[in-house]
């Protein structure tokens, strides 16, 4: 195991590494909470004993600045017989537990024992979730989607905001469901907004939520799209139709992490990793006044931009051929063949509706080919909007 100790006492530190090297482990050391921190930040540790008494940053405050940060190491505060309450306070900030001073040999090992059961266990529910998972893949092995599956798996861990640009049926919800399958939030809620289906005056109600009377169909209490989301991902589909009332308030939550209910003027801290999508292009919306800079900047840390299935041709027998296994085995019928020259005639359409449309026309081929696919049967029934 790769163990981090922070402490600002020599003597600790130099015995807690005697100790720990001698069960085998790989130690760091650090002689103050900054050191810590970045220390923590640049390496991924299994665990990290920390002092809670130290001077310039105490062992609190580089608790919250790991846990902000989405550190997933194994935390494990040292205190003295003053610090027993603080260190109680650590642990429902996010601690895994404390060890009294003078330390104990046996608490030190017994206590890392369990803290490593208990990381393996949560890295083997990860796993397990992620192979039940429902989420479609991505499919494709053209340079355009290669590099779209990279980014997706740097940067889905990183917690940053994400948005996700692209025309009509690109898949960006889908792109959005694996940036949150591959984070640290797998376990809490996926809560998706389609912000062009929502009346602009429900709009405020749907995400912050409303308190009963609020206006005339409150009839009771109702948690909005961002406490529903509370620690997971919240995609934000269509953001560029979302009114300008309701941006301000979105870049409110996303600057102070708080929201208020609609009828209400007390404050709800939330917990939420944001990914947007639009197909307009924001910047000339911008121009045109209709969505906010400020919002802009706030939500495009990282952009992703999705290629048209026009940009990635290459893929379209890789995807007829997944569409037509994936709506035979729904329907429980034997997957269908499609014949080459069939192939090569879905290759030459434009697919103005991209993956959407495409998947749309296998479907339709499906149903109305008799045994196989033939050419015949693209120029009789596929009936592209380009055509």
């Amino acid at each position: 195991m790769k163990i981090l100790v922070v402490d600002d006492e020599r003597s600790i530190r130099n015995t807690l590494k005697e100790i720990l090297e001698f069960e085998g482990h790989e130690i760091t050391l650090a002689s103050d909470g900054a050191e810590g921190v970045e220390k923590a930040q640049a390496t991924q540790f299994d665990a990290i004993f920390c002092d809670i008494k130290m001077p310039n940053m105490d062992g609190k405050e580089l608790l919250d600045k790991l846990v902000q940060g989405g550190c997933e190491s194994t935390i494990i505060m040292m205190s003295g017989h003053g610090d027993i309450e603080t260190a109680v306070d650590c642990i429902k900030k996010g601690a895994y537990d404390f060890i009294q001073k003078p330390l104990d040999l046996n608490r030190i090992l017994i206590t890392l024992k369990n803290a490593t059961d208990k990381t393996e266990l949560v890295k083997e529910t990860k796993t397990l979730k992620r192979k039940i998972s429902k989420v479609q893949e991505i499919v494709g092995e053209s340079a355009a989607i290669t590099r779209v599956k990279e980014m997706i798996k740097r940067v889905a861990p990183a917690d940053a905001r994400v948005l996700i640009t692209g025309s009509n049926g690109t898949g960006k919800e889908l792109v959005a469901r694996w940036l949150h399958e591959l984070s640290n939030r797998v376990s809490a809620p996926f809560v998706e907004v389609n912000c062009a289906a929502i009346p602009s005056e429900l709009i405020e109600s749907e995400l912050f939520g409303h308190e009963k009377g609020a206006f005339t169909s409150a009839i009771k209490q109702h948690k909005g799209k961002f406490e529903q989301a509370n620690g997971g991902t919240l995609f934000l589909d269509e953001i560029g139709d979302m009114s300008l009332a309701a941006q301000a308030k979105v870049l409110r939550v996303l600057q102070e992490h708080k929201l208020t209910r609609v009828g209400s003027d007390k404050d709800i801290e939330v917990d939420v990793r944001v990914v947007a999508a639009t197909n307009k292009n924001l910047k000339e919306e911008i121009a045109k006044g209709t969505f906010r800079e400020d919002l802009y900047h706030r939500l495009s840390v990282i952009i992703i931009h999705l290629p048209s299935l026009a940009e990635r041709k290459d893929d379209i027998p890789l995807l007829v051929n997944h569409f037509i296994k994936q709506i035979c085995n729904e329907n429980g019928k034997p997957v269908m063949k499609i014949e080459k020259d069939a192939m090569e005639e879905l290759m030459q359409y434009g697919w103005s509706g991209n993956i959407r449309e495409l998947r749309n026309v296998v479907e339709r081929l499906l149903i109305l080919s008799n045994g196989v696919i033939t050419r015949d049967d693209v120029i009789t029934y596929a009936i592209p909007s380009d055509r």
